[in-house]
């Protein structure tokens, strides 16, 4: 019986890796990772710059040998079958991959061409992917003269010329401006929808959050939590207060204020109106925003609720999501 459980495990899982290790010199840049991924859902992997993410998917896209550890990609096994992963899986890197001189439609005949496609199917899929990705009027243009979001669709677009079961893209979004971000949001959910298994790296926490099913956050090259989106927010084990003030020079007050009556430590967010707490007990939280107007503090705005997935990260690794780590031979990431 757990034979035939194991199996059909197996079965449902497009990727199951184990102990994954890769080692630059005496930097050990992935060290001991362990995914389990479901077939047709988003995996947000989230972490910092230099925490390890796009190492472990360079390993997992057979790209870079792993230096110890195990992992089966839709069935196969990493190593000793690299040429069956690559068939069934695309990779999306943090660089653009297409032709800068090109037109949009030309890049993709191109690639459907070199993937086997007779002149009258690459054309019919090349206008196919122009449509699906909203770039019909680009069509024509060298790819140069695209926005940033645009090229992100067309990278995307040239990753699924044949429709992969499994789509790595590696910071997707970035460097765009947010309408950009949603449209590569929108075009990720698509893909799910048509039955893709989607594996993202991704500094973003609000990303994670909207796009994820399932969230591992790495950090120094270890999985130090993993969980859907609730269940992380859930780990800090405490809400969130979150408080707007009208007047920004009153903050250091209520800074000191809400740390004596809160008990905790109050953080302060770039925006100089807001402060921050992590709160048990919703009745004192309240009781401290009275004393707030006691002392003549006037709040615009207030939350008390889950805590975000920054607070999260912050609990989780001692320091903020936008604090950049380095390591050796990760390139930046």
């Amino acid at each position: 019986m757990n034979k035939i459980n194991n199996i059909q495990n197996q079965s449902e899982l497009a990727i199951e890796a184990s102990g994954l290790v890769k080692v630059f010199g005496e930097n050990r840049a992935v060290d001991g990772v362990d995914l389990k991924v479901r077939k047709g859902t988003v995996y947000g992997v989230l972490g910092p710059n230099g925490a390890g993410k796009t190492t472990t998917l360079r390993m997992l896209t057979t790209l870079l040998q792993p230096d110890g550890g195990t992992a089966r990609i839709l069935g196969h096994d990493l190593v000793q079958e690299a040429d069956a992963v690559r068939s069934r899986v695309s990779l999306t890197g943090q660089f653009a991959s297409v032709d800068d001189d090109l037109t949009g439609i030309e890049n993709l005949i191109l690639i459907a061409r070199l993937m086997g496609y007779s002149r009258k199917q690459a054309k019919a899929r090349a206008d196919e992917l122009l449509h699906a990705f909203g770039l019909e009027e680009a069509s024509k243009r060298q790819v140069k003269k695209y926005s940033g979001g645009m090229r992100r669709r067309i990278d995307i677009a040239a990753s699924i010329v044949i429709s992969p079961d499994l789509l790595f893209l590696d910071e997707p979004t970035t460097g765009l401006d947010p309408r950009s971000r949603n449209q590569v949001w929108d075009t990720v959910r698509a893909l799910v929808n048509n039955g893709t298994t989607v594996l993202l790296t991704t500094q973003y926490l609000d990303e994670a959050d909207q796009l994820a099913d399932r969230i591992a956050v790495i950090d120094h090259g270890k999985i130090i939590a993993e969980g859907t989106s609730g269940e992380l927010k859930a780990s800090v084990g405490s809400g969130a207060l979150h408080v707007r003030l009208l007047d920004p020079h009153t903050r250091p007050l209520a800074k000191q204020l809400l740390e004596d009556k809160l008990g905790t430590s109050i953080q302060l967010p770039s925006d100089p109106a807001v402060l921050s707490a992590r709160v048990s007990d919703a009745e004192r939280a309240s009781y401290s925003l009275g004393e707030l107007a006691r002392a003549g503090i006037i709040v615009t705005d207030f939350s008390l609720g889950q805590p975000s997935l920054d607070e999260v990260f912050l609990t989780l690794t001692g320091r903020p999501a936008d604090h950049e780590t380095t390591k050796t031979g990760e390139g930046g990431q």
